[in-house]
């Protein structure tokens, strides 16, 4: 996926707030969003067609647990997200770095990028910006975020300025990679 074909615009105004539209080759999602997280392609116990009624343009997708469980590749045989999961719409695709919080116990974190230990069989995963970039691709997502080093709160600050650097030098590579 380029970045031609996209644009944003504000269509109204209240003070600090504004209502406006991202325009993108699948849809417009209107903003502020509902976006539906669907962490394995799709929103849990629901038909896609519920899900655009209830007015969501636009569904999570996490990369992290598909890269695990079907895995980004068996993803992009079978079509990408949109056929896998049958959203027709937009779809935003995390990079894993909420994961790099919440799964402090599993992983090893460095300059490269993060090894995960799979919390379902033990098996070692490498998550480096450029494999994020490159899985959110196999997936087919249409709005690709940057792996980035999430710090559990409360932080002390020279944590959190630490963590804040890495994920900018990540966010140049993710760049890069894209």
């Amino acid at each position: 996926m380029t970045t031609e074909n996209f644009g944003f615009k504000v269509l109204a105004r209240d003070g600090a707030a504004r209502q406006g539209e991202i325009s993108m080759p699948r849809g417009v999602v209107r903003t502020p969003a509902f976006m539906p997280v669907g962490t394995a392609g799709t929103v849990k116990a629901m038909y896609m067609d519920q899900v655009k009624e209830l007015g969501a343009d636009i569904i999570l997708g996490n990369t992290y647990h598909l890269m695990l469980r079907p895995g980004a590749e068996r993803v992009a045989r079978l079509g990408g997200l949109h056929e896998f999961g049958g959203w027709k719409g937009p779809i935003l695709t995390d990079s894993g770095g909420f994961q790099v919080m919440s799964l402090a116990q599993l992983r090893k974190l460095n300059e490269h990028g993060v090894t995960f230990r799979s919390h379902i069989d033990g098996k070692a995963y490498e998550m480096t910006p450029e494999r994020s970039i490159e899985i959110q691709g196999l997936l087919g997502s249409d709005i690709q975020m940057q792996l980035d080093e999430c710090v559990a709160l409360p932080s002390p600050e020279k944590n959190t300025e630490r963590a804040m650097e890495l994920s900018l030098r990540w966010a140049e590579r993710c760049k890069v990679a894209f």
